[in-house]
């Protein structure tokens, strides 16, 4: 899948663990394509998810989602015993995405190169053992969008070494 493919759609949702190129990916987006990119981070607990996807979703124009409410039903019952959407709620947003001209991409990297991409950009990573139930909680989540909506899997190459977002 290239860039221009990618850039065919009218909304590219980024999604994956820290370290598989999220970033990197939504970069040339921009700069390639003139995409708008949002990159998403925790959303504090008293923001409602549900409009602020909405809200972003509504926008004008091309747009490229570092990260979305997808990383919500992963990193929420992970990290705080619960995801603050439902499933409902993220197969709502989902739909906004696709009537969007959307598609989700779910990228992926090998353990090994996801640790070593992470020490090189923060100078630290988590252990092996919590990139790998990262990835199988990503893996879990994007089967059940996948029965809804499209949903591309990118897998990084293995011997990649520069560090990415």
């Amino acid at each position: 899948m290239t860039i221009d493919e990618i850039a065919q759609h009218r909304t590219v949702v980024l999604e994956g663990g820290d370290g598989v190129g999220k970033t990197t990916l939504a970069d040339l987006l921009v700069t390639q394509s003139g995409f708008i990119a949002v990159h998403s981070p925790r959303t504090p607990d008293h923001q409602n998810l549900t409009r602020r996807y909405r809200d972003l979703l509504a926008r004008p124009g091309p747009l490229v989602l570092d990260r979305s409410f997808v990383s919500e039903l992963v990193y929420g019952p992970l990290y705080r015993d619960r995801s603050r959407l439902t499933l409902e709620q993220a197969l709502g947003l989902a739909d906004l995405v696709t009537a969007r001209d959307g598609v989700f991409l779910h990228l992926t990297a090998p353990v090994a190169v996801v640790r070593s991409r992470l020490m090189a950009r923060d100078g630290h990573a988590p252990e092996v053992e919590e990139i790998a139930a990262l990835g199988e909680a990503y893996e879990r989540v994007f089967r059940v969008l996948a029965s809804h909506v499209s949903v591309l899997r990118y897998a990084a190459e293995p011997e990649s070494p520069s560090p990415t977002g």
